[in-house]
């Protein structure tokens, strides 16, 4: 079947087009050619015999010419031929007795107007007429005859032709194209040999050339920067988490201020992990190493670390596998996007129960939360969108009151389900959401 979004295809598909309209107007032209030279032999034809038979009979109301012409006086000509009959040549069918039987034939008539009287002048065509009594026309239906037959050929040759030139045709105009793309697929290393054309696929290789040292300035100045920040945040960080291992250890065993200095501790640590993570998301997927990772060791680790958010809340948390299942992924990335569903449903369930899911080809976290409403859908992975006090329950539709609001409150810049599935395209993985019909959400991390 023919692929009509294709340029080469389209490009012949015009071409024939044209070679086609370019036919019918030469076979228009012909035709109205002939039409009118046939007329004018008819009439000159017809005109001739009037003037033949009013000198031989003088006026009468009809003049016959054997065979075929007749020439009647316009009150004795027939109702039908007074009704169509006009000073130009016309073509009619009519039914005609032969020896054979009943057939049709083409009636040819006009009307002439002579010192005030009019005529009707008639000829019936495929009589033995033309042939002995006016060879002109015969001569013309038989070169009429050869006209048709080479211009049949003429029409046949000319799309053949036509067909051929454009398929050869389109592979020079598309071969341009088709370089430009092997340059584009090569690394761009055979770009700059194209840039230099005059034509229009210099000017597209010279675009493509120019966006694509913009994009490599950009990837660099992103990298650059990634590796600054990570190496300045580095020290700072090694030396707060220095510092509390020092004052910890100043403190009494039994001694509240542990609580706060094991927090300073455990986050900067976490954000150590999470500068790791983000040099690694800088980096092409195919250059990082994937080992085989534990799935449930990591899943219980981030449930362990994150509880603390259930202190003042009637949750219960379980993790349900049937075995130990593991992933080829580095789990650092592993752990912030796991991470980061567990925290979001942690913090936006007040009570019920969060249940994390590991079987052979998902990962599912689901909670019963206030859940995610229908209007923050096509929001849902975008950077900094957050709910807000005036979000619609999804199962009543009706506005939270701003005291719902103060007391669901929470921590975060609305970036995290963003890193999530900024990961999860970096490994190839899939993040699906599914309203719960009991309230909350359902987060699948699909990694076969």
């Amino acid at each position: 079947m023919l692929n009509i979004d294709s340029i080469a295809n389209k490009f012949r598909l015009s071409y024939f087009i044209f070679a086609l309209l370019l036919c019918a107007a030469f076979v228009s032209i012909f035709l109205y050619a002939e039409s009118r030279i046939e007329q004018d032999l008819v009439k000159a034809r017809l005109l001739q015999q009037l003037e033949l038979s009013q000198e031989k009979y003088g006026d009468q109301p009809i003049y016959v010419a054997e065979p075929g012409i007749k020439i009647y006086r316009y009150d004795k000509a027939p109702i039908s031929l007074q009704a169509i009959a006009n000073d130009t040549v016309q073509e009619t069918s009519v039914t005609v007795n032969k020896e054979s039987g009943a057939g049709h034939a083409n009636l040819h008539l006009f009307a002439y107007t002579q010192d005030g009287q009019t005529y009707i002048l008639t000829y019936l065509e495929n009589t033995e007429m033309v042939m002995e009594n006016y060879p002109v026309l015969a001569i013309f239906e038989h070169l009429e005859d050869i006209f048709a037959d080479t211009l049949k050929v003429a029409v046949i040759l000319s799309l053949l032709i036509a067909a051929i030139f454009s398929q050869l045709s389109s592979k020079q105009i598309i071969k341009p194209l088709l370089d430009l793309k092997r340059a584009v697929e090569t690394d761009h290393k055979n770009l700059t040999e194209l840039t230099h054309l005059p034509s229009e696929v210099g000017v597209l290789a010279r675009a493509i050339d120019e966006k694509n040292h913009k994009l490599e300035q950009y990837l660099k100045r992103e990298q650059l920067f990634t590796g600054d920040v990570s190496h300045e945040l580095r020290t700072p960080l090694t030396i707060i988490m220095g510092a509390s291992e020092v004052l910890a250890s100043h403190l009494a065993a039994d001694s509240y201020l542990n609580e706060f200095t094991n927090r300073i501790s455990n986050t900067a640590r976490e954000t150590s992990e999470i500068i790791t993570t983000l040099l690694l998301l800088s980096r092409a997927p195919e250059k990082l190493d994937a080992p085989q990772t534990s799935i449930n060791s990591i899943a219980l680790a981030e449930v362990q670390r994150l509880t603390y958010l259930l202190r003042y809340k009637t949750v219960t948390c379980q993790i349900i596998a049937e075995q130990e299942y593991s992933a080829y992924v580095r789990p650092e990335l592993l752990k912030m996007a796991l991470g980061n569903l567990i925290k979001n449903a942690f913090q936006y369930t007040d009570d019920g129960e969060i249940t994390i899911t590991i079987d052979d080809e998902k990962i599912m976290v689901t909670d019963t939360g206030l859940g995610i409403p229908e209007a923050m859908m096509p929001l849902l992975y975008e950077r900094f969108e957050r709910l807000t006090h005036d979000y619609q329950d999804g199962g009543t539709g009706t506005v939270l009151s701003p005291e719902h609001d103060i007391n669901h409150k929470v921590e975060g810049s609305g970036l995290g389900l963003s890193i999530v599935q900024r990961i999860m395209s970096h490994m190839g993985w899939q993040l699906t959401h599914q309203a719960n019909h009991s309230g909350g959400s359902t987060f699948s991390i699909y990694y076969k």
